[in-house]
């Protein structure tokens, strides 16, 4: 475990591999899931401020789903979220001519439409945040889906390139770029004792 403050890091985010391969597992974490991307309110509120942009975007379906049920859902595990489809992939997915799923504020972003990128639910994953009911504290776990993410597995492992560093854009706009560099220190110097004892 790696605590930086108030926040506690499970030893598989410096120590396992990841990279998406999204040739094989075709964006799937945008399909799978218990309910659809969680959302704090201050991105309930880019939401809002981007849905004229992204609605033309998606799916005919995705914006039946919205008229019918709103921009944003309530589920009672995961609080709001964003709603999803009967196949279970979030509206604001976009299917390539590849079949990959891709996301609809994400490629606004990208062309400059909007300022914010997506969810921090969705930037982070495979890394799920859990805030403590009782106090200041978040775990931050290494959470997989073990098929769907399998070749993300192989592929990090073969590029030999740690959670955390394929995670360095997400983590830095989660906690910032000192938390980043320390974790980075911590991180490495993990490394070297472990090798150190092997």
């Amino acid at each position: 475990m790696i605590i930086i403050d108030d926040i506690y890091i499970s030893d598989e985010v410096v120590e396992e591999h990841f990279v998406c391969d999204l040739q094989k597992c075709k964006g799937g974490c945008c399909i799978e899931g218990d309910a659809g991307a969680p959302l704090t309110k201050e991105e309930m509120e880019e939401v809002t401020k981007a849905l004229h942009v992204v609605t033309p975007m998606i799916s005919a379906e995705g914006r039946k789903v919205i008229e019918q049920e709103g921009k944003y859902v309530y589920d009672r595990e995961f609080g709001w979220v964003t709603p999803v489809l009967q196949n279970g992939m979030c509206v604001y997915g976009l299917k390539d001519e590849q079949g990959i799923v891709k996301c609809a504020f994400e490629q606004a972003y990208n062309d400059g439409k909007i300022g914010w990128k997506k969810p921090i639910s969705c930037h982070l994953f495979p890394i799920k945040i859990t805030k403590s009911k009782h106090s200041n504290l978040e775990y931050v776990n290494y959470e997989p889906r073990e098929q769907l993410c399998r070749p993300a597995c192989e592929l990090g492992s073969r590029l030999k390139i740690p959670v955390y560093v394929f995670l360095k854009e997400a983590l830095t706009r989660k906690y910032g770029n000192e938390f980043y560099e320390t974790l980075d220190q911590i991180a490495r110097q993990h490394y070297l004792e472990k090798e150190n004892k092997q």
